[in-house]
């Protein structure tokens, strides 16, 4: 697919982030966008971004993309604003946290796996229907360096969005042979990002139902500073002498600098998928953290699990 011109797109995930930045650069290049986002608010700013530029038409549906019924909801959403069709599918939804599956908290597990597993799978059992009848189609699904490398470090449970994150890989690559069986004119990529600037650490405290970092409860703080001691070892009397005040504020800051210090901007992102697509690579890397934590994931799998892996590499993700 050379070009996205006259096509019509699906980007899940379209208020903030890597999709807004697909859904601008996909709009001034022609394509008829439909967004979802559970942010009414950051949809319509996206929106407004695209009409600002001159691009294409955007459409935008609150979902959930953890529930079937809304994501077919939003499928009737698309198909009556823009056709029956749909040539490009972006399952780029997705939320950080869960945390561990021992000791965290089971709700906020589920959460994280719903969306970032089941958006997926939902998106592609309501649009892959509507692209059966498209001359070529491409389907996107974000994973993420989480995606083969279950870990952010030998101190922190991280069970959830990496379980789904390889959940999203392997139904990827899974789907290069259904398709070329089935619907050999569909062709899918799975985008593993590194240490992308996203709100994604601030974005998921709202969809897993907590308070914003500056004004968590006392109860919130209290599980913080526990699990950040169990977790920090060392750092452990650290964390102890802390006020609550200055543990809001230190989470605070760390998601404004996850989100404003990254190598890769979202905008960079949006152009090395939007690229791969073109050049139809089944596989994405986004990000040279991504691809020299690959390197070495692949050169030595027996110890990516050690605690002095993490030392010699320092990598996150956000979509």
């Amino acid at each position: 697919m050379q070009s996205f011109a006259n096509k019509v797109a699906v980007v899940t995930g379209g208020g903030t982030g890597m999709g807004r930045a697909l859904t601008l650069a996909l709009s001034k290049a022609g394509a008829e966008v439909a967004i979802c986002d559970v942010s009414e608010t950051n949809m319509q700013e996206t929106q407004s971004l695209a009409e600002s530029a001159g691009g294409a038409r955007v459409t935008t549906c609150v979902c959930d993309v953890s529930s079937e019924s809304q994501m077919n909801a939003f499928q009737a959403h698309v198909a009556n604003h823009h056709g029956d069709t749909v040539h490009l599918l972006f399952n780029n939804a997705g939320i950080g946290g869960g945390g561990g599956f021992v000791a965290g908290p089971r709700d906020d597990w589920e959460r994280t796996f719903g969306v970032c597993w089941f958006g997926v799978y939902f998106g592609c059992r309501a649009f892959v229907p509507m692209m059966l009848g498209a001359d070529e189609a491409h389907i996107i699904n974000t994973s993420s360096v989480n995606g083969f490398w279950a870990s952010i470090g030998p101190n922190t449970p991280h069970t959830a969005y990496a379980a789904a994150k390889f959940a999203v890989k392997g139904f990827s690559e899974a789907l290069i042979t259904d398709l070329r069986i089935n619907a050999p004119h569909i062709h899918v990529s799975v985008v593993m990002p590194g240490h992308i600037g996203t709100s994604i650490a601030i974005n998921s405290r709202k969809v897993l139902g907590h308070s914003d970092a500056l004004e968590m409860s006392e109860d919130e703080v209290k599980e913080l500073r526990e699990r950040l001691m169990h977790q920090q070892g060392d750092a452990a009397a650290h964390v102890m002498n802390l006020s609550d005040d200055q543990l809001r504020e230190m989470v605070h800051q760390q998601g404004l600098q996850f989100r404003d210090q990254a190598p890769t901007t979202a905008e960079q992102a949006a152009e090395i998928i939007l690229q791969g697509v073109r050049d139809n690579q089944w596989r994405i890397l986004v990000g040279e953290d991504a691809h020299q934590l690959d390197a070495r994931v692949r050169a030595n799998p027996w110890d990516v699990y050690e605690h002095d892996f993490r030392a010699l590499t320092s990598i996150t993700e956000a979509n």
